[in-house]
């Protein structure tokens, strides 16, 4: 079975080279020291900073795997080539909508699952309303299944922001 790609923006591609580079070459060193100096103290049995050391030392690897999973399988999409307003909405746009039950205007950007951050108004491409949206045009409604009922948006603007 072929592994699921991951979509990134050249952004967030740039954000987990970034991040994998720091986790190496910084925290791996930081945690080693932490180790080292725990050790040093004695009876590992009842080291409660030796045990936290290595807890962080098992997350960062965890993480620095992951972020070679998510690097390994990457796509970029380059939203950069359009400019401001475009006729569709597509990966990496900016799209201004307004629920029609209550009436009320929000804005998303779409962009790959691993980016999607909805406290920060990022969804992902493949979520019901990332993939209701895809495609849409101004003035269109779309309608997302969601486990509050059906919900209705209209597209009001579509744009990239480079």
């Amino acid at each position: 079975m072929a592994e699921k790609k991951n979509y990134l923006t050249r952004e967030g591609l740039r954000k987990y080279e970034d991040e994998l580079q720091h986790l190496k070459s910084v925290r791996r060193k930081e945690i080693s020291q932490k180790i080292k100096e725990a050790r040093e103290q004695g009876d590992l049995s009842e080291n409660a900073e030796y045990d936290a050391a290595r807890d962080e030392q098992r997350d960062v690897e965890a993480r620095i795997e992951e972020l070679e999973n998510i690097l390994k399988n990457v796509v970029i999409v380059d939203v950069e080539q359009h400019d401001g307003e475009i006729d569709a909405v597509s990966f990496g746009c900016t799209v201004q909508l307004r629920d029609i039950k209550k009436n009320k205007e929000v804005e998303y950007t779409i962009r790959g699952g691993t980016e999607a951050n909805v406290l920060k108004h990022i969804i992902s491409n493949e979520s019901p309303l990332g993939l209701a949206l895809i495609g849409a045009k101004k003035g269109e409604v779309v309608k997302v299944e969601a486990p509050a009922g059906l919900m209705e948006y209209e597209v009001l603007g579509i744009e990239v922001r480079g």
